[in-house]
């Protein structure tokens, strides 16, 4: 085996490795109640029959909970895994390390077919270590398979180009196909697909009826699901369509704040200088400005859904663009130097970046959701499995989901969290009206203990109508007493 394939092997395997990291990790992190949501929705498949078109949350209190998700084939591939393996936190976890893994020779010889070997096996560091990704690799969500889906079917893309064989480009197409399905904005992968067909077979690109079937067999299955998706909000209460509101302009403050993240945590200072420096020095291939189109597409996307992108794992496909012109600076600084320092150099970068980046991600797995969780194990210990909770968790559904009970948010509108009361006339309203609804326990949290002090007519009118059932330094359940 040559060298290069074998250090090519060796990065991606320090790679997956990395994400096996806490891979049992309790859903505590910075990302819990995305992960939540989405386990909730596995365990809902396990106990209520597994009618996959019928995704179910927990935080609708008394109503089923049927939502608007993406295509969930992730929750509903966990769900049977429990069959098999009962309900574990690394059940979910692992399908992203799955198609993370998946995708590491693809996105290698993507860059190699785009660049050269060289960047390829940068872009491979690079990728395999960038903070975020190392992060959500290991994550119970649909943004790093999506991703690697939509890796893995630009591979095909370009690999029909050059052979012209119907296998590569229908391979292409269903791969593609899915990973829309399993994260809508992934559609931005047809902007480089466009460029690459254009710059192909020019505007004869249009006449080509492989390219129609192509385009059909990638976008139809998308939405016909979505359009069930949102059916399916507006016809079950709470009405919930994930992603929902997400195109919204912001002011420039938060477009700062994103690009901060983006040089830091998802990146790392390094990546992103070394990113942009590949803009302007990388060798010009058939298909590299393919990347830049890609690169302005998500720009604009960032621009368009700012509000949406308050969630971070939106930045994750700007990774494998910077990793790839990263790898082309780093080839181009690699040619200015001596011969008898190309290793030390190449040392150097690599084992920097690596250490930057781990040092980076470790935030992310900061348990800020710890509290949530002991809360619900206790009320899964303590409390009828019909109960019926009201939660003051900031509308994170880790509560809902280790304490296996249905609930709402508090406050909710519409079952969706809607913040912090702004008088104590609103909490004692909400309150009541859940309670008429079958509410049996309101449960307050270490980062909501401040409610009970500063609304201190609801504390009392709590007092009043409910006995304290448990006060921890993590919690506080009150068992409501009924009308």
């Amino acid at each position: 085996m040559a060298r290069p394939t074998q250090l090519a092997i060796f990065i991606s395997i320090l790679a997956i490795a990395t994400r096996f990291f806490l891979i049992d990790q309790p859903y505590i992190d910075n990302w819990s109640w995305r992960q939540s949501d989405v386990a909730a929705i596995a365990r809902n498949y396990l106990q209520n029959g597994f009618h996959f078109a019928y995704p179910q949350i927990d935080w609708a209190g008394d109503a089923p909970g049927y939502v608007g998700t993406e295509f969930p084939i992730f929750p509903f591939v966990a769900a049977i895994c429990y069959k098999f393996f009962g309900v574990h936190e690394w059940v979910g976890r692992i399908q992203g390390v799955i198609l993370f893994a998946a995708a590491l020779p693809f996105f290698f010889l993507l860059v190699r077919e785009i660049f050269d070997a060289g960047v390829a096996r940068w872009a491979l560091v690079f990728y395999g270590f960038a903070p975020l990704n190392v992060f959500a690799g290991r994550e119970f969500m649909p943004d790093v398979p999506s991703l690697s889906l939509a890796l893995i079917g630009l591979y095909f893309f370009i690999r029909w180009t050059g052979d012209q064989k119907l296998t590569s480009l229908f391979a292409a197409a269903g791969i593609l196909g899915l990973s829309i399905l399993i994260k809508a904005p992934s559609v931005l992968i047809g902007v480089p697909i466009g460029y690459i067909a254009l710059r192909r077979f020019s505007f004869s690109a249009f006449r080509r009826v492989e390219l129609w079937g192509f385009a059909a067999i990638t976008l139809v299955p998308s939405i016909v699901w979505y359009w069930h998706a949102h059916r399916l909000a507006e016809a079950f209460y709470p009405h919930h369509f994930f992603g929902a509101g997400a195109f919204r302009i912001m002011n420039a403050s938060w477009y700062l704040n994103i690009g901060y993240q983006i040089a830091t945590s998802t990146l790392t200072p390094l990546l992103c200088v070394l990113a942009i420096a590949g803009l302007f020095v990388k060798r010009s291939t058939n298909y590299a400005a393919s990347f830049l189109y890609w690169l302005g597409a998500i720009a604009l996307f960032i621009f368009a859904a700012g509000w949406g992108h308050r969630h971070q794992w939106y930045q994750l496909p700007l990774i494998p663009i910077a990793a790839a012109f990263g790898g082309a600076a780093c080839c181009w600084l690699g040619r200015k130097v001596r011969a008898s320092m190309t290793e030390g150099f190449v040392a150097f970068v690599a084992i920097l970046f690596v250490v930057v980046s781990l040092l980076s991600v470790r935030p992310f797995y900061r348990p800020s959701a710890a509290d949530l969780r002991i809360a619900g194990l206790y009320l899964a210990q303590s409390t009828p499995k019909d109960s019926l909770i009201i939660a003051a968790d900031y509308g994170d559904p880790t509560l809902f989901y280790y304490a296996k009970r249905k609930g709402w948010h508090f406050l909710e509108k519409d079952g969706i969290y809607n913040g912090h009361p702004a008088s104590n006339a609103e909490a004692i309203n909400d309150l009541e009206e859940l309670r008429l609804h079958g509410a049996t326990h309101i449960v307050f949290y270490s980062a909501t203990f401040w409610w009970l002090d500063y609304y201190r007519q609801f504390a009392e009118h709590l007092g009043a109508t409910a006995i304290m059932m448990k006060s921890t330094p993590q919690f506080k359940i009150y068992r409501l007493q009924p009308e």
